[in-house]
């Protein structure tokens, strides 16, 4: 026998120490992890014996056995399922290539309560056997092949592979228990551990008792697949257990949905939203993680197509009796019983959430932060069928209300005159409401909606048609006329005659100083008029009806898409003060380089306001340094 001494990655061994000082609450737990491996084994091996049964032969039963040896301080889980090979071994136990360790410790927060939660999520459940046990040893079989391997570890630091001799597939567990965790080898506390945690596994848990030479056997679960039970013969706790099983997490379902169709295509469906979004929500593969049986046999959770990209958050089972037991991954893609039950699965979840937000929009508020932008992917992606109602669920910030809106809240509230859905993209909320875009719409009363995430220049670009007749505007492109919107504070018809003859003069007596800035910064800025947005701040950058909207280039420069802006529009405060007193002085024929100055100071105001790095600092630097002398001096 060879034996090999490995170190375990640094992240492990953070792992490590972090579980020996009993981060989870409840120590009990590491029995549901070591169980769920357990049968995630038996789930891939049945479905490698669809095509390859010679790996089951004499051997067709799955089973998950348990058992106890009191004098020598050891509890044992096996199963016959896959096994692993000595690479497997060293991949899924002593490095981070597949349990997720790296991403699990970066997500450590300190708060003990709050990381338990990560564990089984992160799929490093397999280390939870070190909060009772000091040394633990994995005797494994790959199903098929000959070899049997041991992994030794007393979770210090260091861990051995030897080869070993094991005569049938599958893996078995032996963990030396610490001193203070032998109530795990009573049995009645193993049946309440079982019947708690893993009682849906849809494999059978037997404890093994060996007595006088004598071997007894007793089931410890129902080993009937839940989703194949009726709903009114499954409790609260049976549901969130098995979500805690299916999705390897430990926090409550937000939502949980289960039915079963039945007519042309039949088919069960146990679906979850978690109240936690998942650490790979946002992973450039974007899978998903709903798992797919036909007639109860597990082919795979990681189908394309079985549910859409933007609903790839959802976590549970969908078991068809339509399809054919020994369909092959790549064929799955183009099923059209598949299609079809992709379809209908993904109009009952949307159905469900509709309930939900009308039900309780507050609960929906919280969905909404958590998987609203991937929500939003599907408006962009969506090629009619389900884009309404998606729509629909969309929820919004915005600068009339405390609460998230949706688009048909919106409607109701626009202003008389108003035509258009205003919006304005950005990196965060509270920028947005900072920005001098919506100074002139605030004091109209005209509700903008706050759009921070990443996709929402993208869907967006997707609206073409608007919402119920209104086209969605940006309020950083193009002019905005105010003027036929009819706010709080709107003035008599005699009031405003008088006004627009004094703006008229107004523009007349600013038509110089437009000119002279635009002359002073040539091609930096596309045009220099007055605006009618602007309320407090004297000047602010947009982008002209046919360019692109300002945050979506920003976005593509920072990813390297387009290498230099297009120069933007300067809208200028007529109004402002600093405008007024650069006016008189360009009506004084003082149109030399303190002009010169002031033009680029203002279009470096407008810049910095936008959130965009100042072309060249040092000049900043001197101009503004150069006004404040002349300001302070005189």
């Amino acid at each position: 026998m060879t034996a090999e001494k490995r170190t375990f990655q640094a992240e492990v061994s953070k792992l490590l120490k972090i579980v020996a000082n009993s981060l989870y609450s409840e120590r009990e737990v590491f029995l549901r992890e070591l169980i769920s491996n357990a049968s995630d084994a038996c789930d891939k091996l049945r479905y490698l014996a669809l095509t390859q049964p010679d790996l089951t032969t004499g051997d067709g039963e799955y089973k998950i056995k348990i058992a106890a040896d009191k004098d020598a301080k050891t509890l044992t889980l096996s199963d016959n399922g896959i096994g692993m090979s000595a690479d497997e071994l060293n991949d899924n136990l002593g490095t981070i290539a597949r349990s997720g360790t790296e991403a699990f410790v970066s997500n450590l927060s300190g708060d003990e309560k709050k990381d338990s939660g990560l564990i089984g999520q992160f799929g490093v459940g397999f280390y939870s056997a070190f909060m009772i046990a000091d040394k633990v040893e994995v005797l494994t079989r790959r199903a098929g092949e000959s070899k049997a391997h041991l992994w030794s570890s007393d979770g210090l630091g260091e861990y051995t592979v030897a080869d070993a001799e094991k005569a049938n597939r599958g893996t078995i567990i032996t963990m030396h228990l610490k001193d203070d965790a032998l109530e795990f080898l009573e049995e009645q506390r193993l049946q309440h551990i079982v019947k708690r945690y893993s009682d849906h596994i849809p494999v059978p848990i037997l404890f093994v008792e060996t007595k006088d030479g004598t071997t007894e056997e007793r089931p410890l679960n129902e080993a009937s697949a839940l989703w194949t039970r009726s709903k009114s013969d499954i409790t609260t706790e049976q549901y969130g257990e098995f979500y805690k099983h299916v999705a390897h997490a430990f926090d409550e379902p937000w939502l949980t949905m289960h039915w079963k169709a039945e007519g042309v295509i039949e088919y069960s469906s146990l679906l979850y939203v978690p109240t936690q979004r998942p650490f790979d929500l946002f992973h450039p593969e974007r899978k998903s993680r709903v798992k797919l049986y036909v007639k109860r046999v597990f082919i795979t959770d990681d189908c394309d197509g079985l549910v859409p990209d933007y609903l790839r958050f959802l976590r549970g089972v969908i078991d068809c009796e339509d399809l054919p037991l020994n369909v092959s991954r790549e064929l799955l893609q183009r099923n059209p019983v598949l299609q079809k039950i992709s379809s209908a699965v993904t109009k009952r979840v949307l159905t469900e959430l509709s309930k939900k937000a009308e039900k309780d929009p507050e609960a929906y508020g919280v969905f909404w932060d958590a998987y609203g932008p991937v929500m939003k992917e599907g408006i962009y992606s969506e090629n009619g069928e389900h884009k309404d109602t998606l729509i629909s669920l969309a929820r919004f910030d915005t600068t009339e209300s405390d609460t998230l809106v949706s688009l048909a809240d919106y409607k109701k509230r626009m202003k008389e005159g108003q035509e258009a859905i205003y919006y304005i993209i950005g990196e965060s909320k509270e920028a947005l409401l900072n920005s001098p875009h919506i100074e002139g719409f605030k004091a109209k009363g005209v509700e903008v909606l706050l759009l921070s995430d990443p996709i929402d220049d993208f869907w967006i670009q997707a609206m073409f048609e608007g919402f119920e007749g209104s086209p969605l505007k940006s309020i950083t492109r193009g002019s905005a006329d105010l003027d036929a919107v009819k706010g709080a504070d709107d003035k008599t018809d005699e009031d405003k005659a008088a006004d627009k003859k004094d703006e008229e003069k107004a523009s007349a007596d600013i038509a110089p100083l437009l000119a002279s800035i635009k002359l002073a910064l040539g091609e930096a800025v596309k045009d220099v008029r007055e605006s009618t947005r602007l309320t407090d701040s004297p000047v602010c950058l947009i982008a002209d009806d046919g360019d692109m909207d300002i945050n979506l280039e920003r976005l593509l420069r920072q990813h390297k898409q387009i290498d230099k802006s297009n120069p933007r529009i300067l809208e200028v405060n007529t109004k402002h003060a600093v405008i007024k007193a650069l006016a008189k002085r360009v009506k004084d024929g003082k149109t030399g380089q303190e002009l010169d100055d002031a033009a680029h100071l203002l279009l470096d105001q407008a810049r910095i306001m936008e959130g965009e790095a100042i072309p060249d600092p040092k000049a900043f630097a001197r101009r503004l340094a150069m006004s404040m002398e002349r300001g302070l001096v005189g």
